[in-house]
C-alpha cells in the first residue's frame, strides 16, 4: 500500500513537468506561448477581414488558448516562442500591417504572400521590418502592397530568402480564387536594399520597379554584397542593360530569371555557373546566335528563351540524355536551322516551340518524347506540313496540356488529336476548326480545361462538350458560328468556370445550365444570346459571380436568383432585362457588388430595412426611371446611381 502512496506522490511532482513537456503526434514539444505574442497575434486576426464577410477568420486563434497550437503558428521547442507565421493563401484582406505584426520579435520565417493586405491609403515604408531582426525567411509575394520598399527590410542581416514579387496565378479548378493581388513595390536604392544582406540566398523581386540601377549597378551590388546568392529572380523590373560582368563571381547561382528585361545581350559566363540549373530570359530582346555551351550544362533543367524574335540557334548534339525539363523557344528562330541532335531528350516534360519555321525534320530531332506533359505550338496557319505536324502532336499520348496559337485546320486531314487521352487542359487561338476537330475535340473526354478564342466553329459546339463531362472549366470568347447555346452543356455537371465573351452563339439560354450545380463562376459579355434568364439558374447554389453584360437578354430578372445564396457579385447591364427588381435580391447574405444599370427596369421597388437586409452590400448600380419605393441600406453603400 505504501508503494502506492509514494508512486502517487511521485506522479503529482511531475505532473507540472509533464504538462509542459507532453509530446504531439508529430514528435514537437506542446508549450504555452507568452501571453504578449498571443496578444500580438489576437491583434494583427482584428486587422484582418475576409473578402466574403460571413466567413470566419482563422477560428483556431482563440483567447484563452495556446497560440503554439494556431493554425499557421510554429513555436519553438525550448521557450514557446513563436518562430513562423504561415498564412500563405488565406485569402486574407486588410488595410494595411497592423503594428503588432513587428512585436513578433521571435520570429524567423514571416509568410504572408497570396493575401490582401494593404490599399491605395497604406504607407508600407512606415513598416517596422527592422524590429524583426532574427527573419531568415521574408515572402510577401502577390500580398497587394503598394509603395516604396520599407528601408527597415535593407537591415534584416540575417536574411536567406526574400521575396516581394508578383505573379499571376490561375485555377481553373478555383476560378474564383484569390491570386491577383498584385505588388505594386519599387525600391528605393538596390544598392542600399541589398547592402546588408550578405547571408541572402534567394532574392524574388520579379515586378518591382529598380528603374534607378543601370546593369552594372545591380550587378555589381549583388557581386559585392549577396556573394553566396543561389537564386536570383528580377523578371519585370525594368531592367536597363547589358548585365555587368561583376556577376560572373556568382558561381553559387542555381537558378536565374531576368525575363521580361530589356537587358541583353545574353552573358556567356552565365554557361561557367557550375550548378546553374534554370535560366529564364524570356522577352529580353536578345539578339544573334544563342551559344550552344549552355546546353552542355549537365544540371540545366528549364532553359527559356521564348518571345524574342532576333535570337537564333539550333540545337547541338547530344552525346547523353539532356538534363532538360523546360524547353522554351517560341517565338524564337531557333527551328530556322536543322538541328543535328541526336534525340535524348527523354527527360523533357514542357516544350514550346514556334510553329513559323517548324518542320518535320526539326521535331523529329527530338525523337521519342515519353516524358513530355505540356506542348505549345504557335503560328502554324497555312504550314505546308500542317498535317503531319498534327500526327506527331497526336502520338504524345502522356500530354496532359496543349495550346495551338493560329493554326487553319481546315484544309487538312483529320488530326490524331483525339488520341490524347491523358489531355487535361486544352487552348486553341485563332484556329479554323472545322468539324471533324470538333468531334475529335469532343472524344478528349478527361479535359478540365476547354478555351477557344478568336476561332471559327464549323460545325455545332453540341457535338464537341456533351461527352467532356469532366471539364471544370469553359472559355469561349470570340468565336464565329458558334450556332446555338447547346443543351448539352447542362451534361458538364463539374463545370465550375463558364465564360463565354463576344461569341455569336444565337438564341437562348437553355433552361439545362440549371444542372450545372458546382458552378462557381459564370460570365456571358456582349454574346447575340437572346431571350429570358432561365429561371433554372435558380438552382445553381454554389455560384458565387454570375455576370450578363451586353446583348439581347431579355425578360424579367428571375426570383429564383434569391435561391443562390452564396452569390457575392451580381452583374446584369447593358441589356433588354425589364420589370421590377425582385426585392429579395438586397437580402443575399454575402452579396457585395450589385450592378443592374442601363437596362430597362422599372419601379416600384418594395420597401425594406436595414439591417435585415443589405448587410454585405459595398457597391450597387441602379438605373430605374421611375424609381418608386425606398433602399433603406444606403449606410452599407459605397454609391447609389
Amino acid at each position: 500500500m505504501a508503494s502506492i502512496h509514494w508512486a502517487l506522490l511521485l506522479f503529482l511532482v511531475q505532473l507540472p513537468i509533464l504538462a509542459t513537456s507532453s509530446a504531439h503526434s508529430d514528435g514537437n514539444l506542446t508549450l504555452w506561448c507568452h501571453p504578449d505574442q498571443a496578444a500580438a497575434l489576437l491583434q494583427l486576426k482584428q486587422s484582418f477581414f475576409a473578402a466574403e464577410t460571413t466567413a470566419t477568420i482563422l477560428p483556431s486563434w482563440q483567447n484563452g488558448t495556446n497560440c503554439c497550437l494556431w493554425e499557421g503558428i510554429i513555436c519553438d521547442a525550448s521557450f514557446g516562442l513563436v518562430t513562423v507565421l504561415d498564412l500563405s493563401g488565406y485569402g486574407l484582406n486588410s488595410y494595411g500591417l497592423d503594428p503588432a505584426l513587428f512585436s513578433l520579435k521571435s520570429l524567423r520565417r514571416l509568410d504572408l504572400s497570396m493575401n490582401s493586405l494593404g490599399d491605395y491609403s497604406y504607407n508600407i515604408t512606415t513598416a517596422e521590418f527592422e524590429r524583426l531582426a532574427l527573419l531568415t525567411h521574408l515572402n510577401f509575394s502577390n500580398s497587394g502592397l503598394d509603395g516604396q520598399i520599407p528601408i527597415g527590410i535593407s537591415k534584416l542581416v540575417n536574411l536567406v530568402s526574400l521575396d516581394l514579387s508578383s505573379h499571376r496565378v490561375s485555377d481553373y479548378d478555383d476560378p474564383t480564387s484569390a491570386g491577383d493581388s498584385f505588388n505594386h513595390l519599387r525600391e528605393p536604392n538596390f544598392e542600399i536594399l541589398v547592402a546588408n544582406l550578405n547571408n541572402l540566398r534567394e532574392l524574388y523581386l520579379d515586378g518591382v520597379q529598380i528603374m534607378s540601377s543601370s546593369g552594372e549597378d545591380w550587378g555589381k551590388a549583388l557581386a559585392k554584397y549577396v556573394p553566396h546568392l543561389q537564386v536570383l529572380s528580377l523578371e519585370g523590373c525594368r531592367l536597363n542593360g547589358p548585365i555587368h560582368h561583376s556577376l560572373s563571381s556568382l558561381h553559387s547561382l542555381v537558378a536565374i530569371n531576368l525575363g521580361s528585361n530589356d537587358a541583353g545581350p545574353i552573358p556567356e559566363f552565365f554557361a561557367d555557373f557550375p550548378n546553374l540549373s534554370e535560366l529564364q530570359l524570356s522577352d529580353m530582346n536578345l539578339q544573334g546566335w544563342f551559344p550552344q555551351r549552355f546546353f552542355q550544362l549537365k544540371n540545366l533543367r528549364v532553359l527559356d528563351l521564348s518571345s524574342n524574335p532576333n535570337l537564333s540557334g539550333h540545337l547541338p548534339n547530344f552525346p547523353h540524355a539532356s538534363s532538360l525539363y523546360t524547353l522554351r523557344l517560341e517565338g524564337t528562330n531557333f527551328s530556322s536551322a536543322k538541328p543535328s541532335s541526336s534525340g535524348n531528350f527523354k527527360l523533357l516534360r514542357e516544350l514550346t516551340l514556334d510553329g513559323k519555321f517548324l518542320s518535320m525534320d526539326f521535331l523529329s530531332s527530338f525523337g521519342v518524347l515519353g516524358s513530355l506533359r505540356q506542348l505549345k505550338v504557335s503560328l502554324m496557319d497555312s504550314h505546308k506540313e500542317l498535317g503531319s505536324i498534327l500526327s506527331w502532336i497526336g502520338d504524345l499520348r502522356n500530354l496532359t496540356s496543349l495550346e495551338l496559337y493560329v493554326c487553319d485546320f481546315s484544309w487538312t486531314m483529320p488530326s490524331s488529336i483525339g488520341n490524347l487521352k491523358a489531355l487535361r487542359s486544352l487552348t486553341m487561338f485563332d484556329c479554323n476548326l472545322p468539324r471533324p476537330i470538333l468531334s475529335e475535340i469532343g472524344n478528349l473526354i478527361g479535359l478540365q480545361k476547354l478555351e477557344l478564342s478568336d476561332c471559327k466553329l464549323h460545325g455545332s459546339m453540341a457535338s464537341s462538350v456533351h461527352n467532356l463531362t469532366n471539364l471544370r472549366s469553359l472559355y469561349i470568347g470570340s468565336c464565329d458560328a458558334c450556332g446555338t447555346m447547346p443543351a448539352a452543356i447542362g451534361y458538364l455537371r463539374n463545370l465550375r468556370r463558364l465564360e463565354i465573351s463576344g461569341s455569336d452563339f444565337s438564341g437562348s439560354i437553355p433552361s439545362t445550365i440549371g444542372n450545372l450545380t458546382n458552378l462557381k463562376s459564370m460570365v456571358i459579355l456582349y454574346s447575340q444570346l437572346s431571350g429570358p434568364i432561365p429561371y433554372a439558374i435558380g438552382q445553381l447554389k454554389e455560384l458565387t459571380h454570375l455576370t450578363i453584360f451586353g446583348g439581347n437578354i431579355s425578360g424579367r430578372i428571375p426570383g429564383s436568383l434569391v435561391n443562390i445564396t452564396q452569390l457575392t457579385e451580381l452583374d446584369i447591364s447593358y441589356t433588354h432585362v425589364s420589370g421590377h427588381i425582385p426585392a429579395p435580391l438586397f437580402a443575399l447574405p454575402k452579396l457585395r457588388y450589385l450592378n443592374l444599370g442601363s437596362n430597362q427596369l422599372s419601379g416600384p421597388i418594395e420597401e425594406f430595412d436595414a439591417p435585415s437586409s443589405c448587410l454585405q452590400l459595398v457597391s450597387l448600380s441602379i438605373i430605374i426611371k421611375p424609381l418608386l419605393g425606398l433602399i433603406h441600406c444606403s449606410v452599407y453603400l459605397s454609391a447609389i446611381y
